[in-house]
């Protein structure tokens, strides 16, 4: 039983727990072992009923897609201690011997991976894949001279091959040389890579990471280092959506049996403006900028464990405002009790963050890359306003929030940017008290 493929994008996991001893039965589709993804934890059924004869990646491990985590011996290969009939000699290699050879090369591969002193993420900030890491233990690669091989994969990753052509040109001399310090004239470490070092009293709590938190620390640092953040505010009077919703909640409710809260149709309003401005909905491969076809919304959503997780709605733009609904609460729901599915968080193209939900008034969101853009809402407060009137301007109540409005500036100028947020702003402010449902 090899890894399986868990989503478009990921290409590896963690081995948390296994659900079965060696030893014990299992059946077809029965959950085997729990495997974390820079994604999502899930349950990973059994490919064979059978026998699980051995186990290949212990917990903590990280393995590749494709890559043996496990051999069960099925019904028809199980032997009892009746050994097997010798088989005659062959040309080629029988396929015992072929099974054997890949059991013992996937055991290699997790023993060298385990051990290795390069470290998933440099301080570079450059990611190492599981079997870069393991070529560079066996052939003896330094991380700094990784951290200076220039990577040909996406986002200049460094590849299998990039590694390999290293340890050739290594061996010519023509290798690049790691970035080395003058011993007369030591540099300053980079802020943005040397953390200052905290001072621990007797008293303080030292609390160690989760691994998802590591992840969101990761995630997060890079994007900062990736795109230039430029922050847009606008305040938007949305006192005829708190009146319609108002009006309609509990029939809605009734009918749909469904809780309508703000966040749907703010995000209706969003999808809204990105059919108007399809420019905030792309992302940025290299010198070249995608435009992406489909509308896939993700939202920002608090777990239980102090944790962040973004779900996304895909093809956002085709759903009623029912339909937004009904995904908004089911997507939240699974999320807290952690059943999402991999598919379920990617591909997203916008991401929205109610900050309000915490009573917040507005914030700066860090974007979720490869995206260009993400959107904070803010908690909807009443406030004095004047408002314009036939006879004059007055003094009234009105319901208000502030959307910010986080955007790359490699490709987002403030002028798209701004006027993104101010057309959302719009739809909210010309929101049809008369609309039904």
């Amino acid at each position: 039983m090899v890894m399986p493929k868990m989503g478009e994008s990921v290409m590896e996991g963690t081995v948390l727990s296994w659900l079965k001893e060696v030893g014990e039965t299992i059946e077809e589709d029965e959950s085997l072992l729990e495997v974390a993804t820079d994604k999502v934890d899930t349950e990973i059924p059994a490919t064979h009923g059978g026998v699980l004869k051995e186990v290949l990646a212990q917990e903590g491990d990280v393995i590749e897609v494709g890559k043996p985590i496990a051999i069960i011996e099925t019904d028809g290969e199980a032997g009892g201690d009746t050994p097997a009939p010798v088989a005659q000699a062959a040309p080629e290699a029988s396929p015992v011997a072929q099974a054997e050879a890949l059991v013992e090369t996937a055991i290699n591969i997790a023993s060298s991976t385990n051990g290795t002193t390069v470290p998933r993420t440099s301080d570079s900030g450059k990611f190492y894949s599981p079997l870069v890491r393991s070529i560079a233990k066996e052939e003896g690669i330094s991380v700094a001279e990784l951290d200076a091989i220039p990577g040909s994969g996406k986002e200049g990753r460094v590849t299998k091959n990039d590694v390999l052509s290293f340890i050739e040109n290594r061996k010519s001399g023509k290798a690049p040389a790691p970035a080395a310090t003058p011993a007369a004239a030591p540099t300053m470490p980079s802020a943005s890579h040397q953390p200052m070092p905290v001072a621990i009293d007797g008293g303080d709590e030292i609390i160690e990471m989760d691994r998802m938190r590591k992840m969101i620390a990761e995630r997060m640092v890079a994007s900062k280092h990736i795109s230039p953040h430029v922050t847009s505010f606008v305040e938007a009077d949305v006192t005829k959506v708190v009146g319609w919703r108002n009006k309609v909640k509990n029939e809605f409710f009734n009918r749909e049996n469904e809780k309508l809260t703000f966040t749907p149709i703010l995000i209706e309003a969003i999808v809204q403006a990105i059919k108007d401005f399809p420019m905030i909905n792309v992302q940025v491969d290299g010198n070249n900028i995608v435009k992406k076809r489909a509308i896939n919304i993700g939202m920002a959503t608090a777990l239980p464990t102090g944790n962040l997780i973004v779900p996304v709605i895909h093809n956002a733009d085709q759903l009623s405002l029912v339909g937004i609904t009904k995904k908004v609460n089911d997507l939240a729901k699974r999320a807290r009790e952690n059943k999402l599915k991999p598919d379920e968080l990617q591909g997203g193209t916008y991401t929205v963050s109610n900050v309000g939900s915490f009573g917040n008034v507005m914030g700066t969101p860090i974007i979720m890359q490869p995206q260009v853009a993400i959107m904070a809402l803010g908690a909807i407060q009443k406030k004095p306003s004047v408002v314009e009137t036939p006879e004059g301007d007055l003094i009234g109540i009105r319901s208000k929030m502030f959307l910010s409005h986080s955007y790359d500036h490699r490709v987002v100028d403030g002028a798209l940017g701004g006027m993104f947020v101010r057309r959302v702003a719009d739809y909210l402010e010309a929101y049809d008290l008369n609309r039904g449902i």
